[in-house]
């Protein structure tokens, strides 16, 4: 396996929600950690050498079009007390198309672990960098968060969120704490 290190101002999460007025767009950049995977001669990843991944959000890099929304995301988030978004990866297999993986892990969100597992597609970009992308659709209330409400606003609950990684090769051994 070889260690990647997740580039912070290269990679970004999007969370998207719908509320009965407006849609909502947060995006963050800042995301850190790594992932430690194995490419085969096909450029793809072999599952069968294993693969695993941390990921760290500040949840003060969350940030949307809107002051008023923005402070109350961080109060609903309790920013103070959980200032940060995290995953682990703790499986992935193959899929029926060949440039896509299963990725199964834990996300952490307010003091709260929920497992979680979609599809992840991994793409050389060159002999040492990797974008990897994800999304998935979480319901915030499985993690203790009533969705917002601002004055006539109410945000559903349900959020889809996007991730796009772009991570580098690493002298780092795979298996080191980040």
């Amino acid at each position: 396996m070889v260690r990647y290190r997740i580039l912070p101002d290269r990679s970004e999460v999007r969370i998207d929600a719908t509320s009965n007025v407006h849609p909502i767009h947060t995006r963050a950049r800042g995301l850190e950690g790594f992932v430690d995977l194995e490419l085969g001669d096909d450029e793809q990843v072999d599952v069968s050498a294993g693969a695993a991944a941390e990921l760290v959000l500040a949840v003060d890099r969350l940030s949307g079009s809107n002051p008023l929304e923005n402070r109350e995301l961080r109060r609903r988030i309790d920013a103070r007390r959980f200032p940060v978004i995290s995953g682990r990866l703790t499986a992935l297999r193959g899929t029926d198309d060949p440039g896509s993986r299963h990725a199964r892990g834990d996300v952490t969100f307010r003091g709260v672990t929920r497992p979680a597992e979609d599809e992840i597609r991994v793409t050389r970009l060159d002999t040492q960098t990797l974008r990897i992308e994800g999304a998935h659709d979480f319901d915030i209330r499985e993690f203790g968060m009533e969705p917002p409400r601002i004055l006539m606003l109410r945000v559903d609950p349900v959020v889809h969120v996007e991730v796009v990684i772009v991570a580098e090769q690493t002298s780092e051994p795979p298996g080191a704490p980040a």
